[in-house]
Parts: structure tokens; C-alpha cells; sequence
């Protein structure tokens, strides 16, 4: 199996879970954050549903300067704006993960600000590092809106709150 393949059937495995986990977030939550350091539950999920792009973005470019090019988040207020976001950038994700792009994995992509180099590694490593952010972050959304009282999903099985249905 290609490493674009695995990559591939990983972002579609891991969608099925991101999808549960933004769907179940109260219209009403958006501003709300746990902690004045923490994010809001708007930059969160807006950044777990933009990080597919983020495929794409280490495969058709070889770096990403803040210095030359601010970050310009997008902006959701609900679910279903988030939801949508999140599809779009499914698709623009799974756009290059082609097996033509299999040749692209070892060349070298670079994050920086100016000259603060954050990372410099193979295109590989940016993708493998996207599809781990949005496993991480997804687990920063479950814990915020545990703290919400919010139902959690499974992610690798059953949640506590789907065991304590089925125990019901």
C-alpha cells in the first residue's frame, strides 16, 4: 500500500468520528471556552474542520510563511456552517491525495514566520502531522463539551455515555 493510499483511508476512517464530534456541538457553545488560555469552541472547531486543506496545502505549495501570508481563519456560528466547512475541506484534502502526488511525500516542506523556521520536514510528515491534529484537537473538543454535559461519541469504540445507554 502507498503512503498516499494509507493516508487516503486514514482521513476517510477518521472523518466518520470528526463528523459525530462536530455534529453534537450546541449552537449556543460558539463563544464559550473553558479556560482564558484555551480557544473558544468557534476556533476549535473551525480549525479541526479546516485542517484537511492542510493536505493539500503541504502537497501543492513547499512552504507556508506567516510573515508573507497572516493566517485568516475562517468563521463559523453554527453546527451546521462548521459541518459544512468540514465537507469542503474534506473534498479539498482528499483532492490530492492521488497516487501521482506518491512522488511529492519526500521533498520538503517549510512552516515558518519570516526567518523562524516552526518545521521543516518531507511533505509526508505534513500530511501524517495534519491527520494527528485533527485527531488532537477532536479530543479537545470531546473535553470541552464534556464540560458542556454534552453526550460524547465514540471515537475507537463505545463512550462512556454510549455505555451507560446501552446499560440502561
Amino acid at each position: 500500500m502507498s503512503l498516499i493510499s494509507m493516508f487516503l483511508e486514514e482521513l476517510n476512517r477518521e472523518s466518520e468520528t470528526t463528523r459525530k464530534m462536530l455534529s453534537r456541538i450546541p449552537d449556543d457553545s460558539y463563544d464559550w471556552k473553558p479556560h482564558p488560555k484555551s480557544m473558544t469552541i468557534r476556533q476549535l472547531s473551525t480549525h479541526i474542520a479546516e485542517l484537511p486543506t492542510w493536505i493539500t496545502l503541504a502537497l501543492t505549495t513547499d512552504e507556508l510563511d506567516f510573515a508573507a501570508s497572516p493566517y485568516d481563519p475562517p468563521i463559523a456560528d453554527t453546527t451546521a456552517e462548521v459541518m459544512d466547512l468540514f465537507e469542503k475541506s474534506l473534498i479539498n484534502g482528499r483532492s490530492q491525495l492521488v497516487e501521482s502526488n506518491e512522488a511529492l511525500l519526500s521533498k520538503t516542506w517549510t512552516m515558518r514566520n519570516g526567518e523562524e523556521i516552526y518545521v521543516e520536514e518531507p511533505k509526508s510528515y505534513m500530511i501524517r502531522m495534519s491527520l494527528s491534529q485533527i485527531i488532537h484537537h477532536r479530543a479537545q473538543l470531546g473535553v470541552f463539551l464534556r464540560l458542556l454535559d454534552v453526550p460524547i461519541p465514540g471515537s475507537y469504540g463505545p463512550s462512556a455515555d454510549e455505555m451507560s445507554i446501552a446499560a440502561a
